[in-house]
């Protein structure tokens, strides 16, 4: 028996942490975890769950206008803000229940306080006056939304998290940023029946996207009613001279008089106060945790998985990470997380699905490739009337045939980007993708389809 309270220690309850001190206690260590909010971390209480609820919610805006065209008169639907916070709220609390019952059975002591390191194996419970030891120990305390206090009137801004609460919807709202969260916000809020201004300093949104997604959903969405300024700043933001609204004002001399301003503008790993550089846990100039390629820190029996480390900021990254945090350390089977070849979505309104490379970054690793594009109105948009096209595009390195990068624009692009994802995982050539029969009538047909190149780029030349 150790001289430890425990063998492992996890700082965070998110889907990371939990998982990783879960499946450690089934295979009967000693596991205690300390989470000093909710169980179930970013994704579960004020990000990816939450956000998909209030997705839904906005598209039954377009729902409900396409149905007439499919015979339907749906007279005029009225939505109630706080009935779906009601709702969201209750989701939230069914399932960190969830997350708690399943440390609890298998057999994981769960702490409700903020955990500090004292040294390499003591931790510091807060919040409950305690102190600990373990063995080993995981941080696993995710990130949060950059506050940029520099801005003169940051205080009259609210981020994502507090979006998911507001106590009523604003009639118009000002949203900074370009990437994930800034456009699924656009688009939630612009379904909800929201005036929508989209503020980024780039010169298209999604900048780590291919360019036909990126200028394809910036057209979609300005074509819907979002207003979308680009290479331009919120400079500062006052209270209005009524005290009903805000005023901000850009660096490009754009005034703007809305309901709220929502900054989207990244975020930051959560490792300030937690004791890291005093025990000598080193950090980058971004504060995250610096880890070596099986998530282990500077001092060698304490690692960090997830969002806090800053190395791909996604849920099933952080559970991939724990799992081979499991396989490494109480397994006997040292594995290395696998950050290759991760599809995402992004649940904008169209949706975009996306695995692999990009055109650009193909073009710049590859001498020879090609480009397979189709672009068509979507079979439901025939009786709907709705302009709103559909986009998918295969790259392909010319010699080899295998597919480097696959991308959609389009209705459920996120549920087809997970199964492309296995394909591209194991390997798929552009022949084996014209091989394969098609499924008709649907979408996702044409990516079976298309069976001569758009164009190709050879040496960084397009032909």
């Amino acid at each position: 028996m150790s001289d430890f309270d425990f063998d492992l220690f996890v700082i965070g309850g998110g889907s990371g942490g939990v998982r990783a001190a879960r499946v450690a206690a089934s295979l009967g260590r000693r596991v205690g975890i300390a989470e000093e909010h909710r169980f179930g971390g970013t994704c579960v209480i004020r990000g990816c769950v939450p956000k998909k609820l209030f997705v839904y919610a906005s598209q039954y805006r377009e729902h409900f206008d396409d149905a007439v065209g499919f015979g339907w008169d749906v007279g005029s639907p009225i939505h109630n803000w706080r009935r779906l916070l009601n709702a969201k709220d209750a989701e939230i609390s069914r399932l960190e229940g969830l997350y708690r019952k399943g440390l609890e059975n298998s057999g994981a002591a769960l702490f409700d306080s903020r955990a500090v390191l004292v040294d390499q194996h003591t931790v510091r419970l807060t919040k409950l006056g305690e102190t600990i030891t373990a063995e080993t120990i995981i941080i696993a305390t995710g990130g949060f939304p950059n506050e940029f206090p520099a801005l003169a009137g940051r205080q009259l801004c609210i981020s994502s998290n507090e979006a998911f609460d507001l106590p009523e919807l604003p009639r118009s709202i000002l949203i900074a940023g370009g990437g994930y969260i800034a456009v699924e916000f656009a688009n939630i809020f612009h379904g909800l029946g929201v005036d929508v201004t989209l503020v980024y300093r780039g010169t298209e949104i999604l900048s780590r996207f291919d360019h036909d997604l990126r200028q394809g959903l910036h057209k979609a969405m300005t074509d819907k009613g979002i207003k979308v300024l680009l290479t331009d700043v919120i400079e500062h933001v006052t209270q209005s001279a009524d005290s009903k609204g805000l005023v901000a004002s850009t660096a490009e001399g754009q005034t703007l008089s809305i309901d709220c301003v929502m900054l989207a503008l990244g975020r930051r790993p959560n490792t300030s106060g937690l004791g890291l550089e005093a025990i000598g846990v080193k950090l980058d100039k971004k504060g995250a945790i610096v880890v070596d390629q099986y998530s282990r820190t500077s001092v060698t029996n304490i690692f960090a998985l997830g969002d806090v480390t800053d190395r791909v900021q996604l849920t099933p990254v952080a559970v991939h990470e724990a799992m081979c945090f499991i396989e490494t350390e109480y397994k006997n089977n040292p594995t290395a997380p696998d950050h290759d070849l991760i599809a995402t979505a992004v649940f904008s309104q169209p949706e975009i699905g996306t695995v692999g490379l990009s055109e650009k970054e193909a073009a710049a690793l590859y001498e020879d490739i090609e480009i397979y594009r189709a672009e068509f109105r979507p079979m439901k948009a025939t009786l709907s009337g709705r302009g709103e096209k559909t986009m998918m595009k295969l790259v392909v390195e010319s010699k080899a045939r295998r597919v480097l990068g696959a991308h959609i624009l389009g209705h459920d692009a996120g549920e087809m980007a997970q199964l492309l994802a296995i394909s591209l995982k194991a390997g798929v050539t552009k022949d084996d993708f014209d091989r394969t029969m098609a499924v008709h009538p649907t979408a996702s047909e044409e990516l079976v389809t298309m069976y001569a190149p758009s164009y190709r780029i050879k040496n960084g030349e397009r032909s």
